[in-house]
Protein backbone atom coordinates (compact mmCIF):
# COMPACT_ATOMS: atom_id res chain seq x y z
CA UNK A 1 0.00 0.00 0.00
CA UNK A 2 2.84 2.58 -0.93
CA UNK A 3 -0.32 4.66 -2.38
CA UNK A 4 -1.80 5.34 1.15
CA UNK A 5 -0.28 8.02 3.42
CA UNK A 6 0.66 5.96 6.90
CA UNK A 7 -2.33 8.26 8.64
CA UNK A 8 -4.64 6.58 6.69
CA UNK A 9 -3.69 3.14 7.86
CA UNK A 10 -5.85 1.73 10.67
CA UNK A 11 -3.28 0.29 13.74
CA UNK A 12 -5.24 -2.54 14.55
CA UNK A 13 -7.64 -4.38 12.74
CA UNK A 14 -9.91 -7.59 13.56
CA UNK A 15 -7.75 -11.08 12.76
CA UNK A 16 -11.41 -11.97 10.72
CA UNK A 17 -10.75 -9.30 8.43
CA UNK A 18 -7.30 -9.08 7.91
CA UNK A 19 -6.99 -12.76 6.92
CA UNK A 20 -9.25 -11.51 4.57
CA UNK A 21 -7.78 -8.40 3.55
CA UNK A 22 -4.67 -10.03 3.08
CA UNK A 23 -6.18 -12.69 0.52
CA UNK A 24 -5.93 -16.16 2.20
CA UNK A 25 -9.65 -16.50 2.08
CA UNK A 26 -11.92 -15.49 -0.31
CA UNK A 27 -14.50 -14.30 1.81
CA UNK A 28 -14.49 -12.85 5.28
CA UNK A 29 -16.48 -15.87 6.81
CA UNK A 30 -14.14 -18.79 5.73
CA UNK A 31 -11.55 -16.78 7.99
CA UNK A 32 -14.12 -16.24 10.30
CA UNK A 33 -14.84 -20.14 11.00
CA UNK A 34 -11.18 -21.06 10.98
CA UNK A 35 -10.68 -18.59 13.66
CA UNK A 36 -14.23 -20.14 15.91
CA UNK A 37 -12.57 -23.34 15.25
CA UNK A 38 -9.44 -22.13 17.04
CA UNK A 39 -7.06 -22.83 14.18
CA UNK A 40 -5.09 -20.03 13.81
CA UNK A 41 -2.63 -18.64 16.45
CA UNK A 42 -1.50 -15.39 17.09
CA UNK A 43 2.06 -15.24 18.75
CA UNK A 44 1.76 -18.76 19.43
CA UNK A 45 -1.52 -18.62 21.87
CA UNK A 46 -4.63 -20.34 20.05
CA UNK A 47 -7.54 -17.82 19.41
CA UNK A 48 -11.02 -18.59 19.10
CA UNK A 49 -12.55 -15.01 18.70
CA UNK A 50 -12.68 -13.38 15.04
CA UNK A 51 -13.00 -9.96 16.79
CA UNK A 52 -9.30 -10.18 18.09
CA UNK A 53 -7.23 -6.93 16.94
CA UNK A 54 -3.68 -7.88 15.34
CA UNK A 55 -1.49 -5.46 14.64
CA UNK A 56 1.96 -5.16 12.69
CA UNK A 57 4.60 -7.27 14.45
CA UNK A 58 2.24 -10.52 15.17
CA UNK A 59 2.83 -13.76 14.01
CA UNK A 60 0.01 -15.79 12.73
CA UNK A 61 -0.12 -19.51 12.35
CA UNK A 62 -2.73 -21.04 10.88
CA UNK A 63 -3.92 -23.91 8.32
CA UNK A 64 -4.26 -23.29 4.22
CA UNK A 65 -5.26 -25.79 2.06
CA UNK A 66 -2.79 -28.80 3.33
CA UNK A 67 -0.01 -26.61 4.50
CA UNK A 68 0.41 -24.56 7.49
CA UNK A 69 0.84 -20.99 6.89
CA UNK A 70 3.18 -18.96 9.37
CA UNK A 71 3.17 -14.87 7.99
CA UNK A 72 4.26 -11.86 10.08
CA UNK A 73 1.49 -8.73 9.89
CA UNK A 74 3.48 -5.85 8.27
CA UNK A 75 0.68 -3.49 8.05
CA UNK A 76 -2.88 -3.51 8.56
CA UNK A 77 -5.37 -2.47 5.68
CA UNK A 78 -8.66 -0.60 5.32
CA UNK A 79 -9.77 -2.60 2.03
CA UNK A 80 -9.73 -5.78 0.04
CA UNK A 81 -7.00 -4.95 -2.62
CA UNK A 82 -5.71 -6.18 -5.49
CA UNK A 83 -3.46 -9.24 -4.50
CA UNK A 84 0.21 -7.19 -5.06
CA UNK A 85 -1.19 -4.60 -2.35
CA UNK A 86 -2.08 -7.82 -0.63
CA UNK A 87 1.28 -8.85 -0.05
CA UNK A 88 2.74 -5.97 1.03
CA UNK A 89 0.51 -6.73 4.04
CA UNK A 90 2.76 -9.56 5.65
CA UNK A 91 6.08 -11.65 5.43
CA UNK A 92 5.63 -15.48 4.67
CA UNK A 93 7.69 -17.35 7.55
CA UNK A 94 5.94 -20.62 6.26
CA UNK A 95 9.37 -23.26 6.26
CA UNK A 96 9.91 -24.99 2.54
CA UNK A 97 8.19 -28.50 3.06
CA UNK A 98 10.56 -31.35 1.82
CA UNK A 99 9.59 -32.38 -1.27
CA UNK A 100 7.73 -36.16 -1.62
CA UNK A 101 10.16 -38.65 -2.75
CA UNK A 102 8.90 -39.95 -6.48
CA UNK A 103 8.48 -43.54 -6.55
CA UNK A 104 10.52 -46.04 -7.44
CA UNK A 105 11.61 -45.83 -10.78
CA UNK A 106 13.38 -48.54 -12.86
CA UNK A 107 17.05 -47.45 -13.25
CA UNK A 108 15.59 -44.01 -13.59
CA UNK A 109 13.80 -44.85 -16.86
CA UNK A 110 10.02 -44.62 -15.17
CA UNK A 111 8.62 -48.27 -15.65
CA UNK A 112 9.80 -51.22 -16.94
CA UNK A 113 8.50 -52.28 -20.09
CA UNK A 114 7.65 -56.04 -21.06
CA UNK A 115 10.87 -56.89 -22.63
CA UNK A 116 12.87 -55.36 -19.46
CA UNK A 117 10.15 -57.28 -16.74
CA UNK A 118 10.66 -60.57 -18.83
CA UNK A 119 14.95 -60.19 -18.69
CA UNK A 120 14.56 -59.50 -14.83
CA UNK A 121 11.98 -62.54 -14.68
CA UNK A 122 14.92 -64.97 -15.99
CA UNK A 123 17.03 -64.15 -12.86
CA UNK A 124 14.50 -64.68 -10.40
CA UNK A 125 14.80 -68.23 -8.06
CA UNK A 126 12.62 -71.06 -9.40
CA UNK A 127 11.90 -70.21 -12.62
CA UNK A 128 12.09 -73.08 -14.63
CA UNK A 129 13.48 -71.58 -18.02
CA UNK A 130 17.11 -71.52 -15.91
CA UNK A 131 16.21 -75.38 -14.73
CA UNK A 132 16.38 -76.80 -18.10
Amino acid sequence: MADRPEAERPETVRLDKWLWHARFFKTRSLAADLVNAGRVRVDGAPVSKPSRSVRAGHVLTFPQGKQIRVVRILAASVRRGPAPEAQELYEDLTPEAPSAPSGPRYDGKGRPSAKDRRDMAKHLPGNRSEDG
